[in-house]
């Protein structure tokens, strides 16, 4: 019996995203620090993203060796344009995190330092984060949707993660509530959650 990619991409999906939410909970953190002691703060964020890395290695097997049927490839040059958009949108992805401290994005600055991260917990609100409050989850779904071949399996891959990419959102939004009060809601209140506003609303 023949394995279906997009059965098998949806199924993954059903273990990975329970399991990747749930490790970023603040419940679960809470617990765990309890658990762990001074050492969770210094290496959960490093572990975290490492963990994260593993775990999307089963999209990659599926997406290789079961793609399904082909959809659409887009030819050149207008394949040349979509790479071009996909090289862009990954150098404001760079940006973005080189604005809000990759190191501690990554969690290598915490490591040695007690947790704390070289940012400052400042609620960053310039540059791309004056435009939509989401740049990271916004611009990785675009470089999803930008791939000039698409198969039955990447589709089905592609609406799952920009589901979980919006829940995501929601997400780190509450939590940047509970963390910054009336800051953060006065910053949500003039910049978009996604759609990119033409005008910069930094102040």
């Amino acid at each position: 019996m023949e394995i279906s990619g997009r059965l098998a991409i949806s199924a993954y999906f059903l273990i990975f995203a329970p399991v990747h939410s749930h490790l970023a909970d603040p419940a679960f953190k809470s617990w765990a620090r309890r658990a762990i002691g001074p050492a969770f703060d210094s290496w959960q964020r490093l572990a975290y993203n490492l963990l994260a890395l593993i775990m999307i290695l089963p999209f990659l097997f599926i997406l290789l060796f079961l793609p399904g049927k082909t959809l659409y490839m887009v030819s050149a040059p207008s394949n040349y344009l979509l790479a071009l958009g996909q090289l862009l949108l990954v150098a404001a992805m760079l940006m973005t995190l080189r604005q809000t401290g990759a190191t501690s994005f990554l969690g290598l600055s915490q490591i040695g330092n007690k947790g704390r991260t070289d940012d400052g917990r400042r609620l960053v609100t310039t540059g791309l984060y004056s435009r939509t409050r989401n740049p990271l989850f916004l611009f990785a779904a675009l470089i999803l949707w930008l791939t000039p071949l698409m198969t039955e399996s990447l589709l089905s891959f592609n609406i799952l993660a920009t589901i979980y990419f919006y829940l995501g959102a929601r997400h780190e939004e509450r939590s940047l509530k509970a963390e910054y009060g009336e800051a953060y809601e006065e910053y949500k209140s003039r910049v978009p959650m996604f759609l990119p506003r033409l005008r910069s609303a930094s102040r």
